[in-house]
């Protein structure tokens, strides 16, 4: 699948790879229906397109809440620590700067990096606006970022308003970066343009390849860039025991950092959602290969992705050699770990590819899951390389999982995910689902840091992370004894949670029993 980069706007995730929101079976059916590795499809009932692979996707009546791709490029170009991101938007759009800026400095403390706020502006567009353009708004909050900040590069996020205005956000970024002498570049990630908020990923890797990346790389044999967001420094111990170094990218790079991309021996991410759009573009640009194996998680994952690390860097021996001591070192305390969990249950809702990680994950430490809820499920990654299909994986070495929702985040549906698997705790990483568990009597484990159960170590880490949110489960029964659900007791009592997406005319029926 070819990259263009002749364009400053991304093609969404539903163009390019077939990206959907709502679906519900069983693991092994989606994985089949999405004909990655499996070879099959659903026989072009859909009206299937040459490039993207097309699903049967449920169409539900409404949408409670979700999150926009605008989002996604607040948390991605907003934590490069020398740049500064120029929202062109209504201040709506910025409020998000109050949750993004905590996790930036978190994630500058985890990796022992100075703590300081982010640098993010907004044009606070108003009604005038929309009728007489935001241009001067926007020229002029780019020269008060300049003023300010002094940064290296300047993004500019747009928003739905800009894009239902029709502001020439191109011409002004080419302008001010003529007269400010620093690469500023336009991050096209109108909220409306995408149905899930994982566009807003490639967005901003799409800008950063376009304008950012030296076109005249000098190679830099030990390096690895690792597309990550903010979790701990994990990967430099890991890789140095192949004698390579670590280019962390996009959130809390430095502009030298993400410079250099064009420059290292290989590309690896702890995520393929969020890796798959710059690791292809690198590959294709530059030659910078992407790492085609299954994600770093569970015994399978790990020695598989080591393996084809060290393959493409030419490390073979020394991966040999830190596969073998670290089965060995982790093996009294899982052996402890797996008899501590065992007979519990667990459900993961995450994103589509760390979800598939983290089940593999649990099924290591002998923890039962039937049942998951991803945020959306993309039928193929920018690759198309079938050893990069994580749900195959999943598949195929940890069994299939019978209850696997795709679902961008519906509280009114969380409920009965969780009534039909009946799980002892769930593992998230937005921690708005977390309360809903709580009254139901679940504990949940918000992994802040996204690294913490990557490699063999993240094995253990998880497991160690399970028995101490079990250790509270008291807490959240009681809770559960002394709280009502926000929901009418026809909703509580139905038995599929995507029902309303199955009968269009049930919520009419409901209506008129009330009328």
């Amino acid at each position: 699948m070819k990259i263009n980069l002749d364009t400053p706007v991304v093609e969404s995730r539903e163009q390019r790879l077939g990206t959907i929101i709502a679906w519900d079976g069983k693991a092994s059916e989606l994985s089949r229906e999405s004909a990655y590795a499996r070879g099959e499809s659903c026989g072009g009932q859909c009206g299937g397109r040459d490039k993207a692979r097309t699903l049967c996707e449920l169409q539900g009546p409404f949408t409670q809440g979700s999150v926009c791709s605008e989002q996604m490029v607040e948390c991605q170009a907003g934590n490069v620590r020398d740049a500064v991101l120029v929202q062109h938007s209504p201040i709506g759009c910025g409020a998000g700067q109050v949750i993004y800026n905590s996790i930036y400095r978190n994630g500058l403390a985890l990796r022992k990096l100075p703590v300081e706020n982010l640098r993010m502006i907004c044009t606070n567009l108003e009604e005038k606006d929309m009728v007489f353009g935001g241009i001067d708004k926007l020229q002029q909050s780019i020269r008060d970022a300049w003023e300010r900040n002094k940064p290296k590069a300047i993004f500019i996020s747009t928003s739905c308003s800009t894009g239902i205005i029709g502001d020439d956000v191109d011409s002004v970024a080419s302008q001010m970066e003529a007269e400010l002498g620093i690469p500023v570049i336009p991050l096209h990630c109108e909220g409306f343009k995408s149905k899930h908020w994982s566009t807003g990923f490639d967005a901003t890797q799409h800008g950063i390849v376009r304008q950012l990346v030296r076109k005249n790389p000098k190679k830099q044999e030990d390096l690895v860039n690792v597309i990550n967001l903010w979790g701990s420094d994990v990967f430099t111990p890991m890789l140095a025991e192949l004698g390579l170094r670590v280019n962390y990218v996009v959130d809390l790079a430095t502009v030298d950092d993400l410079a250099q991309l064009s420059e290292a021996a290989a590309t690896v991410g702890f995520c393929y959602t969020l890796s798959s759009y710059m690791a292809a573009a690198l590959e294709q640009q530059f030659g910078v290969p992407e790492v085609k194996a299954p994600q770093p998680y569970g015994f399978a994952g790990t020695d598989a992705w080591l393996r084809e690390l060290a393959r493409v860097t030419h490390r073979e021996e020394q991966a040999e050699v830190y596969i073998a001591k670290e089965h060995q070192r982790i093996a009294p305390r899982l052996a402890e770990l797996r008899q501590q969990l065992k007979g519990l249950k667990g459900y993961v809702a995450t994103g589509s590819a760390y979800a598939h990680g983290l089940i593999a994950v649990l099924r290591e430490l002998g923890i039962q899951v039937d049942g998951s809820l991803v945020f959306h499920h993309d039928p193929i990654y920018d690759s198309q390389d079938a050893r990069q299909d994580s749900l195959a994986h999943l598949v195929d070495h940890y069994g299939d999982v019978p209850a696997f929702s795709v679902c961008n985040r519906q509280q009114y549906q969380f409920y009965g995910l969780l009534q039909r698997v009946k799980p002892d705790f769930i593992l998230i990483r937005h921690n708005g689902l977390a309360p809903l568990a709580s009254r139901l009597g679940i504990p949940a484990a918000p992994l802040g840091d996204e690294h913490h159960a990557l490699g063999y170590q993240g094995i253990i880490n998880l497991g160690e992370t399970i028995l101490e949110i079990m250790a509270h489960k008291k807490f959240h029964e009681d809770l559960a004894a002394h709280t009502r659900l926000p929901y009418k007791s026809w909703w509580l009592k139905q038995k599929d949670p995507f029902i309303l997406a199955k009968d269009a005319n049930l919520l009419k029926k409901e209506r008129a029993a009330y009328v």
